[in-house]
């Protein structure tokens, strides 16, 4: 049985430029859908105590304490248990906080993107720089020990300077964990209506990234986009996705994967209200690729002995082409338990990692 849980929270104070998420939606019928969410958590989670739990969005901050209780009281967890907040800053006030840390959010996930106030306001974030410095110094008043910042490359008018500013500021503050992403340009978004100028192109966009990695070259680089301070802080819940382990998805358009198959949620508000336990539309996919993509993200790269036995393929025989190509090449490493990608391998893994895919 799955042991994680996803939680949609689709509401927004405003839905950012870059955001082609299922999101943005006023918060005027919160009640009701927080109500239609419990529905369906209590008709598919059978009770087993959870190692994460994660609200995303969206805004979940964007809740009151009683109702995010409310969600959380439908659940089974412990002290060990991980428990992920997303909070935009403009959100987070240290009393707020105080009242998630005394109902049980033990992580808080803060959507920084940027130190440069005129970029936040070209992306249409609605804090600037000093609501992020504000929003870190009450989380650590709270006593939340274990908190996350992002961080976005890539965006309008941002050059190497500017980046290398905000990877500057993340460092002297001695965070517990930082995530990187790239702008991507999605349908859905405001930017894909009406694309942005001055965007860095793919070789700044490279320098940014390797920018990061020296900046943060003392943190423990776990996966592609994420740095910890230490593996204590590592993102339990993100690694269930890489990991590929099951998890319930609940909430308006949610994903969630269990008995190896995944499924997604209605994605029209109103019919999920109309029916929020509506049975689950399962549909499979390609495991062996998905262990191999997510797996390849993970620095610690793929485990062949493990998928070898759960796949019953012989790994090194199978991409034996991709393999003899990619480390004379330099792209990617043999280790102890299988092969990783080496650094410049993660610079171009969209080009390496295409090659693993069946025709």
């Amino acid at each position: 049985m799955p042991k994680s849980v996803y939680i949609h929270i689709p509401f927004c104070i405003k839905k950012c430029a870059y955001c082609s998420f299922l999101s943005g939606l006023s918060p005027i019928n919160k009640d009701v859908y927080i109500d239609k969410l419990i529905l369906e958590i209590k008709k598919f989670y059978k009770g087993e105590i959870l190692k994460t739990i994660y609200f995303g969005g969206g805004t979940p901050s964007i809740l009151n304490t009683h109702e995010i209780k409310k969600v959380l009281n439908c659940f089974n967890y412990n002290q060990n248990s991980e428990i992920t907040l997303e909070m935009n800053p403009k959100t987070c006030n240290l009393e707020k906080l105080k009242t998630l840390f005394e109902t049980g959010i033990n992580r808080i996930s803060l959507g920084a993107q940027s130190f440069d106030d005129k970029i936040l306001k070209i992306i249409g974030r609605s804090h600037n720089s000093y609501d992020i410095l504000k929003s870190i110094e009450n989380i650590k008043l709270a006593g939340f020990k274990n908190f996350s910042i992002d961080l976005m490359y890539g965006l309008p008018t941002q050059n190497i300077k500017i980046w290398q500013n905000t990877l500057n500021k993340a460092k002297n503050l001695a965070l517990p964990h930082i995530s990187l992403y790239g702008l991507k340009i999605e349908q859905g978004s405001e930017f894909y209506l009406n694309p942005p100028k001055n965007l860095p192109d793919n070789d700044i966009q490279a320098d940014m990234y390797e920018m990061a990695l020296e900046t943060f070259k003392n943190y423990h680089h776990y996966e592609f986009s994420n740095f910890a301070k230490n593996k204590k802080f590592v993102s339990k819940h993100n690694l269930t996705y890489w990991n590929i382990k099951p998890y319930w998805g609940f909430g308006l358009g949610a994903s969630g994967f269990t008995n190896n198959k995944r499924y997604e949620n209605e994605t029209d508000f109103m019919k999920y209200i109309k029916n929020p336990c509506a049975e689950k539309n399962f549909y499979t996919t390609n495991l062996l690729e998905e262990h191999i993509f997510l797996g390849f993200r993970k620095l610690e790269g793929i485990n062949i002995r493990k998928i070898n036995k759960k796949f019953s393929i012989d790994f090194e025989k199978k991409y034996a082409p991709q393999l003899n190509k990619f480390i004379s090449s330099g792209y990617i490493q043999k280790t102890l338990q299988g092969y990783k990608l080496s650094k410049k391998g993660i610079l171009l893994s969209n080009s390496v990692l295409c090659e693993f895919l069946d025709d």
